[in-house]
């Protein structure tokens, strides 16, 4: 009878820490699909640079066995197979692959298509500072990391450092950041926007426009913005864009242009958001239109 009960005793145990493990593997993603794990993913696939980017700022760049044609930071993950474009990338390459999950946008067009091949997908698309954090923290639960939270602890410290070194009377300035030719902007309501706050700036691009719109041209026109921030791929042929001559930023020449390493930086919703935010406050003290007059 008591090695009866022993051993019903341990069973018990097993089954408890059985289901507790299973628990532990089991990440809603933002499809608000749970995708249950057996062990902890050891072979993945990315298609979203900033996701690629988060795994290995998680400590587990070892785990990525490919990634999307867009991911090249940090400088290891340049050697890895390329799986084509996040939005549509060749399945037949990420199977080869032998995957345990692969990390993909909502945009992605392959999720259900690699699910009924038997792959596990995670969603994940972070658009806010919120959503970094909590992508973050998701991806912290699938790979077991015991502090995900340190990371966005860094990111919020060097935010924060970034608005600190803006002196008090260049804040203000009325600011166009533009992510794409399109022309897509970054909102309000995104990432970039809300470091942009942060930072003291007037986004002419309010929330109710949405994250990441697409505008007409005649409305960046009219907003006038004081400072514009770009990247080098969107720049060329910013002055012949009709009406632009006359928005103050480029009649000043207030326009901060990024080379496409810290383009990256600014654009991805990741780790390097502290980065970023560096780089924009470097721009607003630069090219403030309150240099050297005093506040208006």
């Amino acid at each position: 009878m008591k090695h009866q009960n022993l051993f019903r005793w341990a069973l018990a145990c097993a089954t408890l820490l059985g289901s507790l493990a299973v628990q532990a593997a089991a990440v809603t993603d933002d499809r608000g699909v749970t995708v249950t794990f057996n062990s902890v993913p050891q072979r993945m696939v990315s298609i979203l640079p900033s996701l690629t980017e988060s795994v290995c700022e998680l400590g587990h760049c070892a785990r990525l066995v490919g990634v999307d044609r867009y991911s090249n930071y940090p400088e290891s993950v340049q050697k890895l197979p390329k799986v084509g474009g996040g939005i549509d990338p060749n399945v037949e390459a990420i199977v080869a692959l032998r995957p345990d999950v692969v990390l993909a946008a909502k945009s992605s067009r392959v999720a259900e298509r690699l699910e009924a091949l038997g792959i596990k997908v995670v969603v994940l698309e972070p658009k806010s500072h919120a959503d970094v954090q909590r992508v973050l923290l998701k991806l912290g639960q699938l790979l077991e990391v015991a502090d995900a939270q340190r990371v966005w602890r860094a990111i919020e410290a060097g935010v924060a450092a970034a608005g600190q070194s803006i002196p008090r009377g260049l804040l203000g300035a009325k600011v166009y950041f533009e992510v794409n030719q399109g022309p897509y902007a970054a909102g309000e309501s995104s990432f970039i926007g809300e470091t942009l706050k942060r930072l003291g700036a007037q986004n002419i691009v309010t929330a109710d426009l949405g994250p990441f719109p697409k505008l007409n041209p005649e409305f960046i026109v009219r907003a006038n913005p004081d400072v514009i921030l770009i990247g080098q791929r969107s720049a060329d042929g910013l002055q012949q864009r009709p009406g632009w001559q006359g928005i103050r930023a480029l009649r000043e020449q207030r326009v901060c242009i990024f080379p496409s390493d810290e383009a990256d930086a600014l654009i991805r919703p990741g780790p390097r958001m502290a980065e970023g935010a560096r780089l924009m406050a470097k721009c607003l003290v630069d090219k403030s239109p309150y240099r050297g007059l005093g506040k208006p």
